[in-house]
């Protein structure tokens, strides 16, 4: 089939380069000249495991293409997919749809037959039939239908969630439409990928539900693991044995700082929304979004905690910036709160990430950033996990004790077990679990160095 992708961001691109390597011709539109011409060489604009590769592969093989000329691109299509950005709307949290809507306009001006056009993009409800009017206006004499087909895909893992998925959820009201999607996603009949047909405002429903539902399963397990500080159990004992039950699932229940990203922090704001614009309260989604927030400034509490009785004048490594590990997002990551944190305590901090430096640079203009975690540790008064990317999950502890001034390892995924942490000679200082000191003395590398040098 042929597909014109509107738009080249996170889920236009990953989808388009699955969708090429299914065997389908698609052209990616974008209006950032730049960006196109970074991907015509090879450039990504994002970094996703394996996704250069794809992209590759598919270029070289002639079924994947880039341009700026959004009408060459829909010209002949089968299906356009409409998988531009939906930010929360500055004052009120609602989704900005002004994207999906000038898309949607320049796609009736260029259309020249019939076409399936599918929003990708994460809509509130009704967005679908606010596109279908645009069309209707724009192009009377086309013929075009009107698909909700939500995206699935999680930061990191999203050629395999795309090429596996769960369930494919699409939202089409009438037959020709179906037809069509049945089509494109036909490749993945031998994978026996659930394809559930809905209408379209129940497509785009179940987006905010599942997002709002994972959302609240963090923010509960974050919730138990600040009573199990206070009550002294275990919260990952806690996780498994909830998670063991098989209408919970031990998914999302990894105690940690908070969510972030491109999808919770938006979506859970732009459902509570459309909740209200429909009085229709979503209380439980309103406390989630409220828990959420403070979970991060309250993890800056933590680190302070951590540091003693004066922590101005400290400073503070924080290994992992980005909101998750295989990603370069920094949108709302918790890593941005708990600097701000630090900072407004007097605390100097520094920063490491595998990915993540660049996009972290601009963001956090006081942090000193590192390349390597060791060297973000040297002489410093604690550690942070914050991500817990695979590089951070072996790191020598005994090595990094020794190069700190004091050594603290505040780990807030809980990586890392305390009793291998208190050997290695550092205090241990996880979420929901109870503090642990040092089971060793190790001279601080401060000490150290001026004893040497005497």
């Amino acid at each position: 089939m042929n597909i014109a992708i509107i738009g080249t961001g996170y889920v236009g691109l990953v989808s388009g380069a699955c969708f090429s390597d299914f065997g389908h011709r698609v052209v990616c539109v974008d209006k950032d000249s730049a960006k196109i011409e970074a991907l015509q060489r090879g450039v990504m604009p994002i970094y996703e495991p394996g996704l250069d590769r794809l992209v590759a592969r598919n270029v070289e093989g002639g079924r994947l293409s880039f341009t700026t000329n959004l009408a060459e691109a829909v010209d002949g299509a089968d299906a356009i997919f409409i998988a531009v950005g939906t930010p929360s709307r500055r004052g009120d949290g609602h989704a900005d749809l002004s994207y999906v809507h000038s898309a949607a306009r320049e796609i009736a001006e260029s259309l020249t037959g019939p076409a399936v056009i599918v929003t990708k993009s994460t809509v509130p409800v009704g967005t679908g039939d606010e596109v279908e009017r645009i069309l209707r206006e724009a192009a009377p004499d086309v013929k075009t239908w009107v698909v909700s087909n939500p995206e699935f895909l999680r930061e990191g893992a999203a050629i395999e969630d795309f090429k596996h998925p769960d369930r494919i959820v699409v939202g089409a009201e009438q037959e020709p439409a179906v037809e069509v999607m049945r089509e494109v996603y036909r490749p993945l009949y031998l994978n026996k990928a659930p394809l559930l047909f809905t209408s379209r405002r129940t497509a785009e429903l179940i987006k905010y539900a599942a997002n709002a539902f994972l959302a609240t399963k963090i923010t509960f397990i974050n919730e138990i693991a600040d009573l199990c500080e206070a009550v002294g159990a275990d919260v990952q004992d806690v996780s498994r044995g909830i998670g063991l039950d098989g209408r919970i699932g031990s998914k999302f229940l990894h105690a940690g700082p908070g969510y972030g990203g491109s999808c919770f922090p938006k979506d859970t704001l732009a459902l509570l929304k459309t909740a209200e614009d429909h009085q229709a309260p979503l209380r439980i989604v309103e406390a989630v979004v409220q828990v959420n927030e403070t979970r991060k400034r309250a993890m800056g509490r933590k680190v302070i905690r951590a540091l003693g009785d004066e922590a101005r004048g400290k400073t503070v490594a924080l290994l992992g910036l980005t909101f998750k590990p295989n990603t370069d997002d920094m949108r709302d990551a918790p890593s941005l709160r708990i600097v701000q944190a630090l900072e407004d305590a007097g605390v100097t901090v520094r920063g490491y990430d595998p990915e993540g430096t660049e996009q972290a640079r601009p963001l956090m203009p006081n942090v000193e950033l590192h390349t390597d975690p060791y060297a973000a540790a040297r002489g410093a008064d604690a550690v942070v996990l914050v991500t817990e990317w695979d590089v951070l999950r072996a790191l020598d502890l005994k090595r990094l004790a020794a190069s700190m001034a004091t050594p603290v390892l505040v780990d807030l995924r809980n990586v890392y077990p305390p009793e291998d942490v208190k050997a290695a000679g550092l205090a241990w200082h996880g979420v929901g679990k109870p503090a642990q000191p040092a089971a060793v003395p190790v001279e601080p590398a401060t000490r150290a160095l001026e004893t040497s040098a005497s």
